[in-house]
């Protein structure tokens, strides 16, 4: 396939994009800044620029453009920025697989569409929740609609934060660990859908060529709460994690972002269980095994 993908300069997009050229796809990159290979294009998605020519032939269009949650603390401005960062790549991409005919758009969205919803098990079909973040996605995924409406086989893909040695919160969370800071977060009740890298770049190969649309839930099919992976991750590094993280503490530290930790989602992936993809990793020790750095 040649696929056309934005947004994948992080540990996930390098891991996709080296799993995709392994397979013989060719992969073209949008970059931002100044290209560093003959498989990358500069393109600006705030003002619009970009070469369509780039898109000629495409067979697919992957967007996992965003700015991440936990980078900043969240200002005004960053909010802004956590939107725009979102927004914007997406309509453009979306605009030029519906002007070009593109056949597929495979476009990265957040398991924080569902809000919070404590105990309570979410699938695709859970309304979207009233938070920041819900709020984000929703506009996320409203902004593939140009796509979908002339008949591109759109895929939104609810992603849970992805466990991977290369990057992410994994390093930094078994970092703590291993200095024996690893704690609870609150009262750990709250879940904490996750997903190994390896599932995760796997999950995006295989909705490339099967006949998925719509919200997919890229998360792993058995969801944890906080309090059990801090467990799970001490147990895996030989630490205890005894420690008790309070709310007003988080809050202090982390801001309004505090209160999007301190609830979860009980994501589980009906979509792509019911259509055959197999997890390699099913359960978090299992991912724990093999992705702690």
């Amino acid at each position: 396939m040649r696929i056309v993908a934005a947004g994948v300069s992080g540990f996930l997009g390098t891991e996709l994009t080296r799993k995709l050229a392994g397979a013989g796809h060719q992969v073209t990159r949008l970059v931002r800044s100044e290209p560093s290979g003959p498989n990358e294009v500069l393109w600006n998605p705030h003002s619009g620029d970009v070469d369509s020519s780039v898109f000629d032939g495409a067979d697919a269009v992957i967007n996992l453009c965003g700015a991440g949650v936990v980078d900043h603390r969240w200002t005004h401005d960053y909010k802004h920025v956590l939107l725009t960062s979102r927004i914007n790549p997406t309509r453009l991409l979306a605009a030029e697989c519906a002007r070009l005919g593109i056949p597929v758009l495979l476009n990265m969205s957040g398991i924080s569409y569902y809000g919070a919803h404590g105990m309570e098990i979410v699938t695709e079909d859970t309304p979207a929740g009233d938070t920041f973040l819900a709020d984000i996605c929703v506009q996320w995924e409203a902004a593939t609609a140009v796509a979908r409406d002339t008949g591109v086989r759109v895929v939104n893909m609810r992603t849970s934060p992805v466990l991977g040695k290369d990057g992410g919160s994994l390093p930094k969370l078994a970092l703590l660990t291993r200095l024996w800071l690893g704690g609870t977060l609150g009262s750990g009740k709250q879940y904490f859908p996750w997903i190994s890298v390896t599932d995760q770049v796997a999950a995006v190969i295989y909705l490339l060529t099967h006949p998925v649309s719509g919200p997919v839930n890229v998360t792993a099919p058995y969801p944890v709460t906080n309090k059990q992976f801090t467990r799970e991750l001490g147990k895996a590094l030989h630490r205890p994690t005894p420690w008790i993280i309070p709310g007003f503490a988080l809050h202090i530290v982390l801001g309004e972002f505090a209160s999007e930790i301190m609830t979860g989602q009980r994501a589980l992936p009906i979509v792509l269980h019911e259509s055959g993809f197999e997890f390699t990793h099913r359960t978090l020790p299992e991912a724990l095994a093999a992705e702690l750095p």
